[in-house]
């Protein structure tokens, strides 16, 4: 970006490079109201930070790490509007999913006086276009069908002026983002931007490179300058202890995994690798090992055999640890009708799943209220908050669908109001999936209060407008530092917020949570060190 001539946001009301006032500031006043030509009058307002990120992403190519709820999208209507407002390029704004593309331009089409632009989403092989590429000032799209037409030829991003990648810690491996990037880099135009936006940016000098970036501008939920938009969160975590059948269910699993992997021991792999700490990822690049190997292919599928038994035990493991043990039989139930794989069945025989199976399957029939002690913990702590303030909005996350039905069932049964939300993969008959038609709908109940709580999968933790919920829970702990960003995000909005986890004693998750804080630690470590560069 040295040496070309930048846009600026002097039009913009209010608009100054002061550092931020003392004192507690209040909520936006009208004199916060943005004034410039693009924006339509009383539609937008901006804190100053927000001006002052934009202003910064109009002289250099940026990443914006911003705590979820401190407006990025905002910090991005503001930079498109002096952009669109200098010249007669594009705004190309990125999002991974089509709800949170369809947000973005029902924003837009909010907060600017005229916009003619285009939705286009969709997957690459059925792309789904609203509007033309040529009559649009502004393209919101998916990155897949963007990247889709490019290489079709279709048009160009030579007259992009402003490409705008949200939820930018997506562009990692083969990902579209990491594909776009260096094709605008190729064919910008002379004043081109770019705009990266992220609450968890995971490895930020990798987003750096990966995007082309020139800068990082990063704000944490303490910096003085965003401090006073902030609510506080409440996190707290509250332990639990497996029951006796969960604890032989899984003992009789691991030692079946244990058996394989001693096995592939023999075979020259996992040589290095504790067992008792090998995880199911160790196996994932084990697989990757094993087919690198030179020797007979025989030997190899028989490796392969091993590697896959031996992921279905962890995998059963993390299901009784995290989950309970109604997933862990509702899994083997699906695959018993659903799947004709040799392992898959080699699996569902072995001796000490058949056993672990019994164990489950005895404890759910012989009277136990719930498969897993967090369900009566989560049942307390919901109608808890529900007795203070009936009012109240709940978001629970599970990482497994059939953790979220059996959650939705059991909260349903003790007089809970209570709805799922689940992507739109269709697993079986009694999985269907949501279009995102019913997602929509689903989040647009919980806003109107017509049901107390929300039990969400993976899909609901970043990008759809989730609204402010009085309390998030974690029935399942993530090592994921990016992910759990993500979770808490859903609260602490426009009123202080609280996050409960609920963590199974002795089990992986205890390691997942200093897991997770380690890597938040190192990210904004390197966040401190971009920023300051």
């Amino acid at each position: 970006m040295s040496g070309r001539k930048q846009s600026t946001l002097d039009t913009f009301g209010g608009t100054s490079d002061s550092p931020p006032p003392e004192g507690p500031r209040p909520a936006p006043a009208a004199s916060d109201w943005v004034e410039h030509p693009q924006i339509a009058r009383e539609r937008l307002r901006a804190w100053p930070f927000q001006e002052r990120l934009a202003k910064e992403a109009l002289r250099r190519n940026l990443l914006v790490v911003l705590p979820t709820g401190l407006g990025k999208t905002v910090i991005a209507a503001l930079t498109a509007a002096a952009v669109l407002e200098k010249g007669r390029g594009k705004v190309l704004f990125l999002a991974p999913t089509r709800p949170l593309v369809v947000q973005h331009a029902r924003s837009f089409e909010e907060w600017f006086v005229s916009l003619p632009h285009a939705v286009f989403t969709g997957e690459a092989r059925h792309p789904r276009r609203e509007g033309t590429w040529e009559a649009a000032r502004a393209i919101f799209a998916t990155p897949q069908v963007i990247l889709h037409d490019l290489l079709e030829g279709i048009y160009s991003l030579k007259d992009v002026d402003l490409i705008i990648f949200d939820e930018a810690h997506h562009a990692r491996g083969e990902y579209a983002y990491a594909k776009l990037a260096p094709i605008y880099r190729a064919q910008r135009p002379e004043e081109g931007h770019v705009l990266a936006l992220t609450a968890s940016p995971g490895s930020p000098s990798e987003l750096v490179a990966k995007l082309g970036l020139d800068g990082v501008e990063a704000r944490e939920r303490e910096d003085p300058e965003v401090a006073e938009y902030v609510q506080s969160i409440d996190h707290s975590t509250v332990r639990v202890s497996l029951t006796p059948e969960q604890t032989e269910a899984i003992r009789f699993l691991t030692t079946a995994a244990r058996e394989e992997m001693v096995r592939l021991q023999r075979y020259g792999f996992l040589r290095r690798k504790k067992l008792t700490v090998t995880s199911i990822k160790d196996l994932v690049d084990v697989r990757k090992e094993i087919w690198a190997r030179p020797g007979s292919t025989g030997l190899k599928f028989q490796a392969l055999g091993r590697l896959g038994m031996a992921q279905h035990m962890l995998h059963g493991v993390e299901l009784i640890e995290r989950e309970g043990l109604r997933p862990f039989v509702e899994y083997a139930r699906r695959l018993q009708t659903t799947s004709t794989k040799r392992l898959d069945q080699r699996f569902l025989a072995h001796p000490s799943v058949v056993k672990a199976l019994e164990i489950a399957e005895s404890s759910l029939t012989g009277g136990a209220e719930a498969s897993h002690p967090k369900v009566e913990r989560l049942t307390e702590i919901v109608r808890e908050l529900l007795s203070e303030k009936p009012s109240a909005k709940v978001l629970v996350f599970a990482e497994y669908r059939d953790s979220v039905r059996t959650l939705v069932e059991h909260l349903r049964s003790v007089g809970i109001s209570v709805e799922s939300f689940v992507g739109q993969a269709r697993r079986s008959a009694e999985d269907p999936g949501m279009s995102q038609r019913e997602q929509v709908a689903r989040v647009e109940s919980f806003k109107a209060g017509r049901f107390s709580v929300l039990v969400a999968s993976r899909v609901a933790e970043e990008g759809l407008d989730i609204p402010q919920v009085d309390l998030v829970v974690e029935y399942d702990v993530l090592s994921s530092s990016l992910r759990t960003v993500q979770r808490h995000g859903r609260t602490g909005r426009t009123t202080a917020g609280r996050v409960v986890s609920l963590v199974a004693e002795g089990t992986k998750e205890e390691r997942y949570r200093v897991r997770a804080a380690e890597k938040g630690s190192r990210t904004r470590r390197a966040l401190r060190n971009l920023s300051t560069r």
